[in-house]
């Protein structure tokens, strides 16, 4: 009869996904995993499969996340420009925070199918929810009609990709601030 496990999988999926963020998948071994989660070396293996696939789990998972976070700012406010700006404010304010989408993209491109699937899932979503929040934003009259809601919604993510590279090459609060506003200012 085989044991119950006697750990939290989801805070153990969680502690992966943060050695994952900050380490990248070939940077992260297996002893780096087990010592974050809290568990053996088996019972990694044995609840979550091999490294890789432990790594597609923390992508999705951070992907969900993130995906959840961004669609709830913008849609946290009466007008749509203000909850634009609140899903910029909230990717400048965690800038340094490292980024799985992103180092996942860094360190295998679209490459491994697997990952692209996770990655474009997510971003569908959100771009779904950032396309008509700038449609919007457009009929309120506070975004300038001349460009295609779906090119502000790529210069947007496009933006936050440099953000957080820029915050992990060191920029200042200053200057991600800066970046922030600009963004917003080329909506405009």
């Amino acid at each position: 009869m085989a044991r119950p496990r006697e750990f939290d999988q989801d805070k153990a999926l969680s502690a992966a996904m943060a050695v994952f963020r900050e380490h990248g998948f070939e940077g992260t071994s297996a002893g780096m995993l087990v010592e974050a989660m809290g568990i053996g070396r088996q019972s990694l293996y044995n609840t979550f499969g091999d490294k890789w696939q432990l790594y597609q789990m923390a992508l999705r998972r951070y992907a969900a996340d993130e995906t959840g976070e961004h669609v709830a700012m913008l849609q946290s406010k009466p007008r749509a420009l203000d909850g634009i700006e609140s899903m910029v404010d909230r990717v400048v304010a965690n800038a340094r925070d490292a980024c799985l989408g992103v180092g996942s993209i860094c360190e295998f491109g679209r490459s491994r199918p697997e990952l692209v699937a996770i990655r474009d899932t997510a971003d569908r979503a959100m771009r779904t929810v950032l396309t008509a929040t700038i449609a919007r934003a457009q009929a309120e009259g506070d975004v300038a009609p001349d460009l295609a809601p779906d090119t502000i919604a790529s210069f947007i993510v496009m933006s936050f990709s440099g953000l957080r590279i820029a915050a992990r090459a060191g920029a200042s609060d200053e200057d991600l601030r800066m970046l922030g506003d600009l963004a917003l200012r080329a909506l405009r």
